[in-house]
């Protein structure tokens, strides 16, 4: 996350150019449906990045319908129906943390629907407490309906990513990912694909981000749906895959001035919905198609909200 969040065996480096041989990754986790909530735990918590928000537990997720699934849909979503007290808690949402840690390998999300709208700050993530210790990978996660993802890496002091030379598609917005300094910005890469967030995703049927992490590099893939270049292993959740067919990725992260293993931990999957906050709150009014105040926008706009929701068809891991 942007904001301090909701969200290390020393290794040689080598040179980020440096061939790296093949690997297929078999499956051995695949989370569907009923499935993928039950893989999650419901992390009623405060939020630590300040948002507008109620991070509600199982039982009133459940009983309010914002969660559920069916054989092949998992849906979370926040409250679009209440009026919300100034005075009061946030708007009810849900943050699941996976009950699974993962570390290297390649986990692959195929999203429908993610939440879009005035306000609102929708993340998929990985960290694990103490945070950032073992650091933050953030795939997919932006604010206000923004033109594109960004993906980033948040760590401890001394870690760095080049800001050219890296075979990626997107752009590098910073190249320090240390979260002390920059406001908590981190080392960001903007997915320069209109397709790649809010109601562009959405309006495509969405499609997959995938990211793998080895003890040289994190990689991050986004392909819409339509997308003539989506892998023919992706898009069947097939059992093996081999990223080296995948093409060149979004996102790039290398080892040349970071030690993956230093500054990367075992990690949990983190699905979250906050509104406003520290990310979302301070750049509101550089929406003009976003009215008045983040705030007031989410305590008086239920409806707005209709939207503001994930659709996942699976997420899967490979080891």
């Amino acid at each position: 996350m942007f904001a301090i969040p909701c969200a290390a065996a020393a290794l040689v480096f080598s040179s980020f150019a440096a061939p790296v041989t093949a690997v297929s990754y078999s499956l051995t986790d695949n989370y569907v449906g009923q499935s993928l909530l039950d893989a999650f735990s419901y992390m009623a918590i405060d939020d630590p990045t300040h948002g507008r928000v109620k991070y509600v537990d199982k039982a009133t997720a459940v009983a309010n319908n914002l969660t559920f699934a069916s054989n092949d849909r998992a849906v979370l979503r926040a409250d679009s129906t209440k009026v919300l007290n100034p005075a009061g808690v946030g708007r009810d949402s849900v943050r699941l943390q996976s009950n699974k840690e993962f570390s290297t390998g390649v986990t692959v999300f195929d999203i429908r629907h993610m939440p879009q709208g005035c306000g609102t700050w929708p993340a998929v993530w990985t960290y694990a407490e103490p945070w950032p210790n073992v650091g933050e990978v953030d795939i997919l996660e932006g604010v206000n309906d923004m033109p594109y993802n960004h993906a980033t890496l948040h760590t401890l002091p001394g870690c760095a990513m080049p800001a050219s030379g890296r075979n990626m598609t997107g752009v590098s917005v910073q190249d320090n990912c240390d979260w002390t300094i920059n406001g908590n910005a981190g080392c960001g890469v903007e997915i320069r694909n209109p397709a790649s967030y809010g109601p562009p995703f959405n309006a495509a049927g969405g499609g997959w981000y995938a990211f793998e992490r080895t003890t040289a590099f994190i990689k991050v893939w986004f392909w819409s749906r339509n997308d003539a270049s989506v892998p023919a292993e992706v898009r069947a959740g097939s059992a093996t895959v081999n990223t080296d067919s995948w093409g060149t990725p979004v996102a790039y992260f290398g080892n040349t001035l970071c030690d993956i293993p230093r500054f990367f931990g075992n990690h949990r999957i983190i699905i979250n919905l906050t509104f406003c906050g520290d990310w979302a709150g301070s750049v509101y009014g550089n929406y003009p198609a976003c009215p008045g105040t983040c705030v007031d926008y989410v305590n008086n706009n239920p409806a707005a909200f209709t939207e503001a929701y994930f659709d996942f068809g699976f997420i899967k891991h490979y080891d």
